[in-house]
C-alpha cells in the first residue's frame, strides 16, 4: 500500500510564543483598557452625584415655594374671613348713625317734659316707653349707650366740650353728659361729648406783706 504524505494541515501545530515585547504591550494595553473603563465609570458618577444635587437643590426650591404659595394663601383665607366678618358687623354702622339724631330728640323731650303736671303724665310715659323700646331694638344689634357720668375721662370714647373746676368732683372725671355717645359691635359710632372736672386753681393762703409799713 502505499502512505499519504503529510500535508501541512495535518502536521501539529507549534504553540505560539510571544515574546516580552509583545506580551507587555498587550498588558499595557488591557491596563490602559481598565483604566479607560473606570476613567468612564467615575465620570459616569460624578455626572449623575451632579445631577442628583441638581435636582436636590430645585426639589428644595420647590418645596420653598410651595410653603409661601401656601402661606399666602392661607392669609388671603384669613383677610377675607376678616373682612366678611366686618361687613357683616358694621354694615348697620351709617344706618344706626342716622338712628341716632332720633335718640336724641326722645331723651331731650324727655327732660324737657318732667313735671309734676298730671296734664302731661300721659305724654311723658308715652316717650319713656318709646325711648326704651328704641333702645332695646338698637341692642339687639350690638349698639351700645355711652353715658359715662361720674366715670373717668376716656379720650377713646369721650369728647370733651369744656373743663369746670370743681373740688367736689375727682379731677378729670366726667361731670356731665351733654350728648350720648354709641358703640356697634365695639367700635365707636359717636363720642359722648362731656364737660370733665378739673382740680381748683391753688389759692395763696400766705399773708400779704404790708409795703407801706
Amino acid at each position: 500500500m502505499t502512505q499519504k504524505a503529510n500535508t501541512p494541515s495535518d502536521q501539529p501545530k507549534e504553540p505560539i510564543v510571544q515574546n516580552d515585547a509583545e506580551q507587555a504591550a498587550t498588558e499595557q494595553a488591557a491596563t490602559e483598557q481598565t483604566v479607560d473603563s473606570a476613567a468612564t465609570e467615575t465620570d459616569a458618577l460624578e455626572q449623575l452625584q451632579t445631577e442628583l444635587a441638581a435636582a436636590l437643590e430645585a426639589k428644595g426650591e420647590a418645596d420653598e415655594k410651595a410653603l409661601r404659595l401656601g402661606a399666602e394663601m392661607q392669609n388671603l383665607r384669613r383677610r377675607a374671613d376678616l373682612d366678611v366678618e366686618k361687613a357683616h358687623k358694621f354694615a348697620l354702622e351709617k344706618f344706626t348713625g342716622e338712628l341716632l339724631p332720633v335718640m336724641d330728640s326722645l331723651e331731650r323731650a324727655l327732660d324737657a317734659a318732667q313735671s309734676d303736671n298730671p296734664d302731661i303724665s300721659a305724654m311723658v310715659e308715652g316717650i319713656e316707653l318709646t325711648l326704651s323700646m328704641f333702645l332695646t331694638a338698637l341692642k339687639k344689634f350690638n349698639v351700645e349707650q355711652v353715658s359715662p357720668e361720674g366715670e373717668p375721662f376716656d379720650p377713646q370714647l369721650h369728647q370733651a366740650m369744656s373743663l369746670v373746676e370743681n373740688p367736689s368732683a375727682e379731677p378729670n372725671s366726667v361731670m356731665h353728659v351733654m350728648q350720648k355717645g354709641y358703640l356697634l359691635n365695639g367700635r365707636l359710632v359717636r363720642p359722648a361729648m362731656v364737660i370733665v372736672a378739673k382740680a381748683p386753681a391753688a389759692t395763696e393762703s400766705a399773708p400779704k406783706i404790708d409795703e407801706q409799713a
